[in-house]
Formats: structure tokens, sequence, C-alpha cells
């Protein structure tokens, strides 16, 4: 039983220390980054992926307790929005004539798809 123990450790210590090396990424991405989209890019992709090795390693400790299902629920809960909320910011930012930075080599969208003013709602 202390085989299992000590390698369910281990493997936690493993998920935790590649959890913080991704968020710490994450900061340093979102610090260094030259625009919005760069910004989003390092923060979401990089941060979900960092949080996600967080709370595995709550779940490998925890077990099937309930420190263990909210881990798990909140893990689900981030890898759902986390992207979806991120392309989303990108997009408002995009049409509300936020600029690429200077060495954008391509932009998909392109002056066609550019910033387009938004219709008022009516009351």
């Amino acid at each position: 039983m202390d085989i299992i123990a000590g390698i369910l450790d281990a493997l936690s210590i493993f998920f935790l220390v590649v959890g913080l090396i991704f968020l710490c990424l994450g900061m340093l991405g979102l610090l260094r980054l030259p625009d919005v989209y760069n910004r989003l890019h390092a923060t979401t992709k990089v941060a979900t992926l960092g949080a996600l090795g967080v709370l595995l390693s709550i779940i490998i400790q925890a077990g099937y307790t309930p420190m263990g299902v909210k881990a798990f629920t909140v893990a689900i809960f981030i890898l759902l929005t986390a992207p979806i909320s991120g392309h989303m910011i990108g997009k408002a930012a995009y049409h509300s004539g936020v600029k690429l930075c200077e060495g954008t080599c391509l932009d998909e969208y392109g002056p066609e798809h550019g910033p387009q003013e938004v219709p008022k709602r009516k009351k």
C-alpha cells in the first residue's frame, strides 16, 4: 500500500509543478506580449492547462471526497468556458476596433471583414 501512496504522491507533485509552470508562463505572456490578441492566447491556453494541472493534482490527492468532486467540477467548468470566453473577448476586441500589433503578418478577417459598427438595440 505504501508503494501506491508514494506513486500517487509523486504523480500529484508532478501535475502540481507542471500546472504551476504553465500558470507562470501565462503570467509572463500576459506581461510581455504586444497586443490583446496575443495576450488572450497566452492567458486562455496556458492558464487553462495550468489550472487543470493544479486541479488534477488536487483530484489525485483528495480522491473521491467532496474536495475531489469539487475540483473535478471546477476543472470541467474551466475546460468548457475558458476557450469560449477568450474567443468572445478577442472577437469583441476586433469588432470594437482594437488594432493588431505591428508585426502581424496576416489578418484573416481582412479589411472587408474589419471592425463594424454594432447596431443599437431598440428599447
